[in-house]
């Protein structure tokens, strides 16, 4: 397969895995729920690529849905790189304010791009996947850059989205009047989307002037191009008139088929019987849904003029160049959510702007009665502001609102979290920033493990973290660098573990046994901070 070649990929590549973990601040005030927690409808004010990290332990391979509308690269964005690679002069070049006159704008979003694309792959589901919103700037690098991470094999569809109704005539050659969608599955043999909604105009289009007793039916053309050995023979009309397929056209069915079809009553022959036969499908058998298609009208999924009502509706602005000039429509998002949800699937968004994605989840749920959840992550300052103040707004309702289920509000809940420090070795080591038992705890689990840490699982008063398919989980800590100094795995501890035909993975700040008992008491031992990464390859034995 062809690889995308561009500026800082080789430090770029496998930046994921260096991002450290961050703690999640949980913000109560922020948000609406009586009790804050990650299994909640979440919005995180932070860096989109930590806490993305971040979220693994508690939502890696989980998630079903992701839409993310990233920046177009226009020029005109003023956005930065602004991760910690590794190199200074790597950091230095990045960090720079990408405008039009920036001749590497292109190296930077590839660089911005793929480490975020490589941990959303991670937190996808096995039958997820992700939709990505973008326009002629960048789709060409987006599709190379999915079909590295994702792999071409798993690529599903590019959907062209009619943003605008009406030609710009001030454009300086063409018009442009769609934006793309960019489909990837996680693993395309085990993700299917849902049938959309048959509409009332297509419904329409079934009639029954014969007073068929099956009811309305419309018909197709019994003919095609296609060679088809098989479907050269006449056919004679119940008015004794003759037909045949014009000159390079064939009946797609066998002779034989064509006459068992006649007597069912599914070959229509015009008002007097005289005309070329059709097939009659009848609305009782057509499936109750239509597969996608890939051109989505503005009259079927909104346009951007309506994205910015829809926004200005929740949201008192001050001034008008205040709105957002990029933002989606519900009607967008909620396209998608018919495609690729159920009715408990997880939606996640890590560049959550406005809102949009949290409304369409909860405007898509009251509709149907489902309980999808959200998760959005905005790094800019109006998290608070703007992207969460419009979900408050929805949910409780907007008074002077025209829509009356607006009006009325869409119900839900949501957790407010800020991105806090990172867990770092260092920090540990000296003891200047020592994160919570369960914390810690879910962090070392998840790391160790690959598996989803479960707070409710956890007993504090025996060390005990969680389960895995071969150990028991165990951590010796105290968020405390005097109490740290005196912790360690000894022989009263092993002994007061609990029992158990399982090995059991500790660990401790040291310990004070040697190898001969750690076998008697079937213990794999790490030492804190972080001497973990060999206990995955152990587990993974």
């Amino acid at each position: 397969m062809p690889r995308l070649s561009f500026k800082g990929k080789v430090f770029v590549e496998n930046h994921h895995l260096a991002v450290p973990f961050h703690e999640l601040l949980p913000m109560r005030d922020k948000g609406i729920s009586e009790t804050v927690s990650l299994h909640d409808n979440l919005i995180i004010h932070g860096d989109n690529l930590a806490a993305l990290k971040s979220l693994l332990p508690t939502y890696h391979g989980k998630v079903k849905c992701i839409y993310i509308d990233p920046p177009y690269n226009t020029g005109n964005e003023g956005w930065a790189y602004n991760d910690r690679v590794n190199s200074p002069l790597m950091q230095d070049w990045l960090g720079r304010v990408v405008d039009r006159d920036d001749l590497t704008r292109h190296d930077k979003w590839c660089c911005m791009m793929l480490p975020r694309l490589k941990l959303l792959r991670e937190l996808l589901r096995e039958d997820g996947a992700i939709f990505v919103s973008i326009d002629d700037n960048e789709v060409h690098h987006l599709r190379s850059l999915m079909d590295e991470v994702f792999g071409e094999e798993n690529f599903v569809a590019t959907a062209i989205w009619q943003k605008v109704f009406s030609p710009k005539n001030t454009a300086k050659y063409f018009s442009e009047d769609h934006d793309y969608v960019i489909a990837y599955a996680r693993r395309l043999e085990a993700w299917l989307p849902n049938l959309l909604k048959r509409s009332e105009r297509a419904d329409k289009r079934y009639r029954n002037p014969d007073d068929d007793f099956r009811g309305p039916w419309s018909s197709s053309d019994l003919t095609a191009r296609n060679y088809y050995s098989e479907g050269t023979y006449e056919v004679t009309s119940p008015s004794g008139a003759t037909f045949k397929p014009s000159v390079g056209n064939y009946f797609r069915v066998s002779k034989a088929k064509f006459h068992a079809l006649d007597e069912d009553g599914r070959i229509w022959w015009g008002v007097n019987g005289d005309s070329m036969p059709r097939l009659k499908r009848f609305l009782s058998d057509v499936k109750r849904g239509v597969v996608p298609q890939t051109l989505w009208l503005h009259t079927d999924v909104g346009n951007t003029q309506e994205a910015k009502k829809e926004l200005v509706a929740a949201i008192d602005f001050e001034r008008s160049e205040d709105v957002f000039d990029t933002v989606k429509p519900t009607r967008l998002i909620r396209r998608i959510l018919e495609i690729a949800t159920d009715s408990n699937s997880i939606v996640l968004d890590s560049f959550g702007g406005s809102g949009t994605t949290a409304h369409a989840v909860l405007a898509q749920n009251s509709e149907d009665g489902g309980n999808r959840r959200f998760i959005l992550v905005e790094c800019e300052d109006y998290a608070d502001t703007l992207t969460a103040e419009r979900v408050r707004r929805v949910i409780n309702g907007i008074p002077d609102a025209k829509d009356e289920v607006l009006k009325a509000g869409l119900g839900g809940t949501f957790s407010y979290f800020e991105l806090g420090r990172p867990m770092r070795q260092e920090s540990l080591l000296d003891g200047s920033h020592l994160p919570s038992w369960k914390k810690l705890a879910a962090y070392l689990f998840f790391t160790a493990t690959g598996q989803e840490f479960d707070p409710a699982a956890t007993d504090r008063e025996t060390e005990f973290v969680g389960h895995t398919e071969s150990h028991d989980v165990f951590l010796l800590y105290e968020p405390d660098v005097e109490k740290l100094k005196s912790l360690a795995l000894s022989l009263p501890v092993a002994r007061a573990l609990p029992d158990g035909t399982r090995r059991k993975l500790v660990f401790a700040p040291t310990k004070y046994l040697d190898p001969e008992f750690l076998h008697q008491y079937r213990i794999d031992f790490q030492q804190l901070p972080f001497q973990i990464y060999e206990a995955i390859e152990r587990l993974e034995r």
